[in-house]
């Protein structure tokens, strides 16, 4: 996830794994304005995006997992708990389905809960938030060596809030992390990226992973769709239809062929994101979810 998460946070139980710090919807998309100066190495995003899932059907992609949010969130695992360096408990409480969309909710409440997720001790927290993990997992193999994730999102903003979408395995690092977004709730123009892998449990050998995309605008005013495209040689990262960041470095992303991993939404508050964060300086917000989909090709990149 950002530099700081390459250090363990917790063991999850009962997943087996080890986590880090973690009406129709479809319309046209509007045209961009490039009439709009960018400041060099800046991207132009285009405030409430959509895309229609013929767009990548019709080239060939086979959708294998989507969530409207329409109903329940039966599709995912909702964890209870704190984390190591965090200052929220996360609870089913502080995820809300409405209207075609998940938010989940970073407040400012004293709650009790597990100290660590899938831990006896209980202690008091002074911020709640929210967490879910697929029940499904993904993986690209011989069969289908690129999975394409779509995601429509607004991040939340706040300080001290950082929104997360990111996939993981069993035994971390063994089977790969790929932190596809994370967005600060400080600087809500930026977008970050990231993957750990390593041989043995809780040694991550990926060095110079984490990139940063600066945009034109504010994520957390508008929707946006963030598309990543994993496959054996590269990750690749796009905003609102635009290709943004191919990722290749680090030296061990062929390592993840063939490894099985979890999609996880959640918005902690403080904890390894931040330097210094004052907890009276949190400001609580939210991140609002349209849909994810997943979708696999029998066509390598």
């Amino acid at each position: 996830m950002t530099t700081s998460t390459y250090l363990t946070r917790m063991l999850v139980a009962g997943l087996g794994c080890l986590i880090l710090s973690s009406c129709s919807k479809i319309g046209l998309a509007p045209v961009p304005n490039e009439s709009v100066p960018l400041s060099p190495g800046q991207v132009h995003v285009i405030p409430n995006y959509d895309v229609n899932d013929t767009a990548l059907t019709n080239k060939g992609w086979i959708k294998s997992f989507e969530d409207n949010f329409n109903g329940d969130l039966s599709q995912w695992r909702v964890l209870n708990g704190g984390v190591q360096k965090e200052l929220a408990c996360y609870q089913a409480a502080n995820l809300k389905i409405s209207g075609g969309y998940l938010t989940i909710s970073a407040k400012k409440e004293t709650v009790t809960g597990p100290e660590i997720v899938g831990a006896d001790p209980v202690k008091s927290f002074d911020y709640s938030s929210g967490w879910i993990v697929s029940k499904a997992q993904i993986s690209i193999n011989a069969t289908t060596p690129v999975i394409r994730i779509v995601a429509r999102l607004k991040v939340a903003p706040g300080n001290g809030l950082t929104s997360l979408l990111y996939s993981f395995g069993g035994n971390w690092p063994t089977n790969g992390e790929i932190d596809f977004l994370e967005v600060k709730g400080s600087d809500k123009d930026e977008l970050l990226s990231d993957y750990q892998y390593g041989q043995v449990p809780l040694q991550d050998l990926v060095k110079n992973g984490l990139s940063t995309t600066v945009t034109d605008g504010d994520l957390s005013a508008a929707f946006h769709v963030y598309e990543f495209e994993w496959s054996q040689t590269s990750i690749r990262t796009y905003i609102d239809g635009k290709l943004v960041e191919t990722k290749t470095q680090g030296g061990y992303i062929p390592a993840m062929f063939g490894k099985m991993q979890s999609l996880s939404l959640s918005l902690p508050v403080g904890g390894l994101y931040y330097n210094n964060l004052q907890p009276a300086n949190v400001v609580p917000g939210a991140m609002v979810v349209d849909y994810v989909k997943i979708f696999s090709s029998s066509k390598p990149l």
